[in-house]
């Protein structure tokens, strides 16, 4: 058989090497059977070094140097092929198929330690913006670490329910899943604590595993302190920003009563609620002029639906969440900061492209909310709108496909926004460290710079004549929080 001289180990007359030779062969055709890659690997492993070999040593009276070529080229083939179609024994790349999906008892974001003291931001008014405030010590305050989101939400088995509780000018909602885990966002204003420690109550709840204060105004976090001393809490989740108010300092103290700790969540991040999934969106700065933007912003993933938590915040953070890419598709928007024209952004509105809002506003109200042009966007795009003014407390039910409401949408009405500020908090509310410190009158229009530390009545000041950028805006919205001399003086 001429043809066996083309085959290593058979070229010879040697038994011993053919006797060899058959027995490989043999073996790397088994092995085919058993892995595709690894048999032709060894098949053609002794063709490419006597190949290779023939190529190094050849001379015209061995053959024509082509066939040498064209056999080492083949063998060099079926190598590489071998070798692709390895198996791949080796441990599973993340995010591939072979890990899986995360359980839906699992959170994909782990408190790490953080600063025990929570920064600074601004003070004043509990409903909306305010001056800047002191620095108030947080107990063991935590950052939420941002994790890769390679958690999906779980496959629903029930109705979940989002309760929008009608606690008139403030927010509070209740969160809970199929297999009763809880989440509380925000609490109302102090006045409405029993009022949301009683709805709760009544839903045969004793425990919420997580608790979030959006941000440390009145109308949000109010409650709070009654709900931490009324139920057993699991989690709290808190931006890293403070507030000089008692209603802040009640909440810190109920917190550290109880032994509880504050996380704050990072944007990016994502936890789990029973079957339901939330990713964290802002804030996305440590340092804004106005308390609302600091506003903790969730969006809840339940099966095929979604629910997007905005709290207060406004232009600067919807602006902040936008640009950082994220999903802000949701079916359900909790209309920001009360419907006031401060948010609700007619770029962030096209993002989110809700079919329901939700606003959370009290009947009558003093600031005009929700704003014309607010509930104008709303009717434009054809959004169903559910509101606390009008319908009372708004009952929400997702059965993962579908989402149903307890009552039928509200209207379109809406009133002329009088400013995002509220009227002065009461007595026991306001900011009695810095009582020395003199304001403008009213909501006055005041000047300032970047790197200055006054804030200035005249934009003629003769302090700011070498200032190549002069800032203005109303006192409310005015990151200083010392007057110009020159100007006080001057009388302007």
């Amino acid at each position: 058989m001429a043809f066996l001289r083309f085959i290593p180990g058979f070229r010879t007359q040697g038994k011993l090497k053919m006797t060899f030779a058959v027995l490989y062969y043999i073996s790397t055709l088994l092995l085919l059977f058993i892995s595709r890659g690894v048999g032709l690997f060894f098949l053609a492993v002794p063709f490419f070094v006597f190949s290779l070999l023939d190529l190094i040593r050849y001379n015209k009276k061995s053959g024509p140097f082509s066939r040498k070529v064209l056999t080492f080229a083949l063998a060099l083939f079926v190598l590489i092929a071998g070798i692709a179609n390895f198996p791949d024994t080796g441990p599973s790349k993340p995010g591939s198929s072979k890990t899986g999906t995360v359980s839906s008892n699992q959170t994909a974001a782990a408190d790490q330690p953080g600063e025990k003291t929570q920064p600074t931001a601004t003070n004043g008014d509990e409903n909306n913006k305010g001056q800047e405030g002191d620095k108030k010590e947080a107990p063991d305050a935590k950052t939420e670490q941002p994790q890769e989101n390679t958690r999906d939400a779980a496959k629903p088995s029930g109705s979940l329910e989002v309760h929008f509780i009608d606690v008139g000018q403030a927010d509070s909602i209740l969160v809970r899943t199929p297999d009763k885990k809880t989440m509380l966002i925000d609490a109302g204003n102090n006045a409405d604590g029993n009022t949301v420690v009683s709805y709760i109550k009544k839903l045969g709840i004793d425990k919420v595993d997580i608790l979030v204060g959006t941000h440390p105004h009145e109308d949000h976090i109010g409650g709070m302190d009654s709900v931490i001393n009324s139920f057993d809490i699991g989690k709290i989740f808190m931006p890293k920003v403070s507030n000089t108010t008692k209603t802040f300092e009640d909440v810190l103290n109920a917190i550290k009563k109880k032994g509880l700790k504050i996380s704050s969540p990072v944007p990016g991040s994502t936890f789990g609620l029973g079957e339901a999934v939330f990713t964290v969106f802002a804030p996305n700065s440590s340092s804004y002029g106005n308390l609302n933007n600091y506003s903790i912003v969730l969006k809840m993933q339940y099966g095929d639906t979604s629910f997007l938590f905005a709290g207060d915040a406004e232009v600067v953070s919807e602006s902040e969440m936008i640009a950082k890419g994220y999903d802000l598709k949701a079916d359900v928007l909790k209309i920001g900061h009360h419907g006031g024209n401060t948010s609700t952004t007619q770029a962030f509105l096209d993002k989110v492209n809700p079919k329901y809002a939700v606003i959370m506003v009290g009947a009558g109200n003093s600031y005009g909310h929700p704003h014309s042009s607010t509930m104008g966007k709303l009717k434009t795009k054809g959004i169903k709108v559910y509101r606390t003014d009008e319908n009372g407390t708004v009952v929400a039910k997702s059965d993962g496909k579908n989402i149903t409401f307890n009552t039928s949408p509200g209207s379109y009405a809406g009133g002329e926004d009088r400013g995002t500020n509220s009227p002065d908090p009461a007595p026991s509310e306001k900011n009695t460290e810095n009582t020395a410190t003199p304001s403008a009158p009213g909501d006055k229009i005041v000047y300032w710079t970047q790197g200055g530390k006054s804030y200035h009545y005249s934009k003629n000041c003769s302090t700011l004549a070498r200032s190549k950028t002069i800032l203005g805006g109303p006192l409310s919205e005015c990151p200083k929080s010392d007057p110009c001399d020159v100007c006080t003086y001057q009388g302007n």
